[in-house]
């Protein structure tokens, strides 16, 4: 991740914090031949710009964003199980957003895009701005090591960027299965003066029904292994 600049600025945009780092995207054959069969219905150019919610799915709902979806079956899944709203997945890894578009095929569900690109950019180029209902960041990478907490997403320059695609009352949910980084989750977010903790201040949120458990959930809870998920309400812009 790089040092943190303003997003804004078009001059500067090579210099701006990445919202990943790359670990190794080549796609085997079947995952290509899945990501070309599906591109056209369910991914989303960054080259078009900033895009109308309602134009891409033809009416107007509740938009669901998530960052960082991996192999894409739990964003999949709340797709399926919500068919009242739609759902925009940033994701950088091919493989994963083929693997993605694959499953929403398969589901026969249309109420799901993706972007294979940096999240950071797809939010200051291309989403809507304060229209979001709920922007969902799943387990991202820890950096357990503290040299590189920094590297962490969870800063304060980005729950600012989150908070420009969210509406008022829009919520930023956060799930992560490591204590120090929901601690850290915590302590950044307490202090952004345009939010408010769903669950009361200094209170992490149950695990929403609307969240899948994932496998590697339900193996973590089998060994002993905690989950914290954080809710914060966008209260004002």
């Amino acid at each position: 991740m790089q040092d943190e600049q303003n997003p804004t600025n078009p001059d500067i945009k090579h210099r701006r914090i990445r919202s990943f780092v790359v670990r190794g995207g080549r796609m085997t054959e079947g995952q290509q031949k899945a990501y070309d069969a599906n591109w056209e219905v369910y991914g989303l150019e960054v080259a078009d710009g900033r895009i109308s919610y309602e134009e891409v799915f033809g009416r107007t709902s509740d938009v669901v964003l998530e960052v960082g979806f991996g192999m894409g079956a739990s964003l999949v899944e709340m797709a399926k199980n919500a068919p009242e709203k739609d759902f925009i997945g940033i994701e950088v890894h091919p493989p994963g957003v083929a693997k993605l578009m694959m499953l929403a095929a398969e589901a026969g569900i249309n109420n799901i895009r993706v972007y294979c690109h940096d999240a950071i950019e797809v939010m200051a180029d291309c989403l809507p701005q304060a229209q979001a209902s709920t922007f969902q960041l799943f387990f991202p990478d820890p950096w357990h090591k503290k040299k590189h907490n920094k590297r962490r997403i969870v800063q304060p320059l980005f729950a600012q960027q989150v908070a420009n695609v969210l509406k008022i009352g829009g919520v930023f949910h956060m799930a992560t299965d490591w204590e120090p980084y929901a601690e850290h989750m915590m302590e950044v977010m307490e202090v952004q003066e345009n939010y408010e903790n769903a669950a009361g201040k200094g209170n992490y949120h149950p695990r929403p029904e609307a969240r899948p458990l994932t496998k590697f959930e339900q193996r973590g809870e089998r060994l002993g292994h905690g989950v914290w998920d954080l809710m914060y309400t966008k209260i004002s812009g």
